[in-house]
């Protein structure tokens, strides 16, 4: 049994104050309200509801604290000079988390209640959308096994959960190069394995790797393919493209990199351009004899949270490739503006990917 579409709403009765504009950074507050609809294998989703903003009661036997059975997704609302409230491709979200859920063996959402849910929320707490240039509201839909009995086995009840947070511009002084360090020891992924899903234990994995580089002064972490070591996967919270000699590619999707929704719109950007772009396999070793040769001429990152990060430096084996001179490319700029321009409704949306919250 599917969930209805009705939405019971519980307005708070004490509202936060909101931080400032300019101290939001990213996923540290949270606004009044949240969504939460209850799931049983009895009755389907159910309880649809919006509450004031609160810490989740669980039994210490829930499934998710033994088993990782969890899944997330990300995205944004923005809100326009002309004060509209858009979303970016929600859909798409929804469908990827389903995907998520059958890899983790959790129930499907039903899509058009996440939609209503989504905006719904959107709407209660409209008032916590920052209107500061490159300032967003940062929407965070998750699933939790909520069964209480030990046992290797799929929960029987989960709860599905909306938070949102005022978000600030990711690159506050301009768009920006990030360093990366590719990492050759630790693995996040196998083919076969969860690498796809977009599920807890994939973001734990990565940690240590991030740590170690962070140390070392680098910014994230490239991930390589877990059997060779050798195939460029994805970095540690973007999907990964390299421009090498007029053409765009990267990774294809193999099980184990995640299907980003930035990484399809700016598939689908190049290709409306006319700028070829491939999705194939590409080792680190390419990557490297490219930018030695001189025809490496841009890389960048693409995720919901920086839509565009330039690639200034790699670091593998000790050896560093400093790429367009450690500057952000004409490509990553051209796409950055692009995006972004549609997702404030700056630039018309030729592609259909905005839906408007009213």
């Amino acid at each position: 049994m599917q969930a209805a579409t009705s939405i019971a709403i519980e307005r708070t009765q004490s509202p936060k104050a909101k931080p400032p504009q300019d101290q939001l950074g990213f996923g540290v507050y949270f606004t009044d309200h949240m969504f939460v609809m209850d799931y049983t294998t009895e009755e389907g989703w159910h309880g649809s509801r919006i509450v004031p903003y609160q810490s989740i009661a669980l039994d210490p036997a829930a499934k998710v604290f033994h088993y990782g059975q969890t899944v997330f997704e990300g995205l944004k609302a923005y809100r326009t000079e002309d004060g509209r409230i858009l979303l970016f491709r929600p859909e798409a979200n929804f469908a990827r988390m389903n995907r998520s859920n059958e890899r983790m063996n959790m129930p499907p959402i039903p899509i058009d209640m996440a939609m209503a849910a989504i905006k719904a929320l959107t709407l209660a707490d409209q008032d916590w959308i920052p209107t500061d240039a490159g300032n967003s509201l940062y929407i965070r839909p998750f699933m939790i096994a909520t069964q209480a009995t030990l046992g290797v086995q799929p929960s029987e009840r989960y709860q599905f959960i909306i938070i949102m947070s005022p978000v600030g511009a990711y690159y506050p002084e301009g768009i920006n190069p990030v360093k990366i360090f590719v990492e050759s020891h630790y693995v996040r992924a196998m083919i076969g394995g969860v690498g796809e899903a977009k599920t807890a234990g994939n973001y734990a994995a990565g940690l240590r790797a991030q740590t170690a580089a962070k140390e070392q002064g680098y910014t994230q972490v490239l991930w390589l393919d877990g059997a060779a070591h050798k195939y460029i996967e994805e970095v540690g919270s973007m999907n990964v493209f390299f421009k090498i000699g007029g053409t765009v590619y990267t990774p294809a999707l193999n099980g184990s990199i995640l299907d980003g929704i930035t990484r399809n719109s700016v598939i689908q950007m190049l290709k409306h351009w006319n700028i070829p772009v491939v999705e194939r396999v590409l080792s680190i070793e390419e990557i490297y004899e490219a930018g030695r040769d001189g025809t490496l001429e841009e890389a960048f990152g693409t995720g919901t949270a920086a839509v565009i990060s330039p690639v200034g430096e790699l670091c593998w084996l000790g050896e560093k490739l400093v790429i367009c001179g450690g500057e952000t490319g004409e490509l990553s700029k051209r796409l950055y503006g692009s995006l972004t321009g549609i997702q404030y409704g700056r630039e018309t949306d030729r592609l259909q990917w905005m839906v408007e919250v009213k």
